[in-house]
């Protein structure tokens, strides 16, 4: 899981870097960021060093996905909004989300725990990249997208409660994860703001 979240997500985060015009070094430090930093704040949390900072191996993976994203630029018309990408960013959501599920409950947080961790660990990457790309982390203000990995790991705090193993438990997590943010992607689901809830109470006040 953690493999397959790191390629990912350097790709995701590398393509948006590039949208923005940044230099070679810009890219890779966006998409490194995205990759590792998630990662890196859920090892803290659970009071362990950074897998990112163990081995070379972790590195080569995030550099891995960056070189991908500089050959979709260059092979695809509009690599940000492109398929590979809209499923890249899915898939890495629903594997980082299940690695951070799966660590926090090997700690022994309780099932809050185990449901932040994993959001922290899947969306925590792409917030520090929005930093650097000059605004707002967009899970807070636009899209369906951190809600996908609050739900997925609670199905796999859930799905270990009822004495399933871990396995299977990782498994819905991912299915569940990737699945919402799909879907979430097809039909454009957004989450409601306090004006669209505002707005709904004057037009239900009025009739």
């Amino acid at each position: 899981m953690n493999t397959i979240g790191l390629v990912a997500f350097a790709l995701v985060g590398a393509t948006k870097a590039i949208r923005e015009e940044f230099d070679l070094f810009g890219i890779a430090v966006v998409g490194l960021a995205t990759a590792f930093a998630g990662g890196i704040t859920r090892d803290l949390l659970v009071n362990r060093l950074p897998l990112a900072l163990r081995s070379l191996g972790e590195i080569s993976l995030g550099v891995l996905g960056i070189s991908l994203a500089i050959g979709l630029y260059h092979a695809l018309e509009s690599p940000d909004d492109h398929p590979i990408t809209l499923v890249s960013d899915a898939v890495g959501l629903a594997a980082f989300t299940t690695a951070g599920a799966i660590v926090a409950t090997e700690t022994g947080v309780s099932g809050f725990g185990v449901v932040a961790i994993g959001t922290i660990n899947a969306v925590g990457g792409g917030a520090l990249a929005d930093v650097l790309l000059d605004r707002a982390p967009f899970i807070l203000f636009e899209d369906f997208y951190a809600s996908c990995a609050v739900l997925g790991a609670a199905t796999y705090w859930l799905v270990g409660t009822l004495s399933a193993t871990g396995s299977t438990a990782a498994a819905m997590c991912a299915a569940v994860t990737v699945g919402t943010r799909l879907v979430a992607v097809t039909y454009g689901w957004r989450l409601p703001t306090a004006q669209t809830l505002e707005s709904i109470g004057g037009d239900v006040g009025k009739q």
